[in-house]
């Protein structure tokens, strides 16, 4: 289906497998992946000084919230946006599809609906939205909640590099599968489109490790990195061809 970077890449496969040269091989296929090239994106150096954000503890606390915007509709309810949630703390992703029209109520309850329940209420919220959509996001939400908004701290973060730069990896992503139109079939028939695969596309880049943290998402959030499908294969690693055996022994 697709891949991460080459360096996330990699981490994965010292987990799950070995091979002769096996990284060279896995090298030279992402660095001429068409896919990765065409749609990787090209990033300049942003004007003006950095700003400071403070960090907090636990995880999604704080949190950054951005859109990808200018998609093609896709999925059954043709949604032109993914609204992508950046945790500052774990490094965590989550990403929910959603359309342009959306106010800042129809926000407010997907964010209710879908963030809620796992990862509880941020205290800070940083958006390159517009300071009244945002601000009537909070309100919203806490309506929802049944509570009065005690505080609100807005933040315009132009220069937020490592938030930008996360997001910006989800966002690559998601054009990827948006440019190629991705749609497979698995049993029974079942069609898959690039919002049905999110929650999958989502998994891979919260086991991934972060080269900030040097551990993945998840394992930074729940103290521990949940089964992933390959994992249930493991055990039979070595029944895939006669030298594996071998192989195993031997290192």
């Amino acid at each position: 289906m697709g891949h991460m970077s080459e360096d996330r890449t990699k981490k994965k496969v010292t987990r799950i497998a070995w091979w002769p040269q096996w990284e060279k091989e896995l090298s030279e296929y992402i660095n001429t992946c068409e896919r990765f090239q065409k749609e990787n994106r090209k990033h300049g150096k942003r004007k003006g000084l950095l700003q400071h954000i403070e960090q907090h503890k636990p995880p999604w606390e704080t949190i950054n919230m951005d859109g990808v915007t200018g998609l093609v509709p896709g999925g059954k309810e043709k949604f032109n946006v993914f609204l992508v949630i950046f945790d500052r703390y774990s490094k965590g992703l989550r990403c929910l599809p959603f359309h342009k029209e959306y106010t800042a109520i129809d926000t407010a309850l997907l964010f209710w609906n879908k963030i809620i329940s796992t990862c509880a209420i941020p205290k800070m919220i940083i958006s390159d939205r517009d300071p009244k959509f945002t601000s009537e996001f909070w309100t919203n939400l806490y309506d929802l909640l049944g509570t009065k908004l005690e505080f609100f701290t807005a933040y315009h973060p132009q220069n937020d590099v490592l938030a930008e730069r996360m997001i910006h990896k989800m966002e690559d992503i998601i054009r990827r599968l948006c440019t190629y139109g991705m749609e497979y079939k698995v049993h029974e028939g079942y069609n898959h489109d690039r919002v049905t695969v999110l929650p999958a596309v989502q998994l891979a880049y919260n086991t991934s490790q972060s080269s900030t943290t040097g551990k993945s998402p998840l394992l930074v959030e729940k103290g521990w990195n949940p089964l992933l499908p390959v994992d249930h294969l493991k055990k039979n690693l070595l029944d895939i061809h006669l030298t594996a055996k071998d192989f195993h022994d031997i290192w």
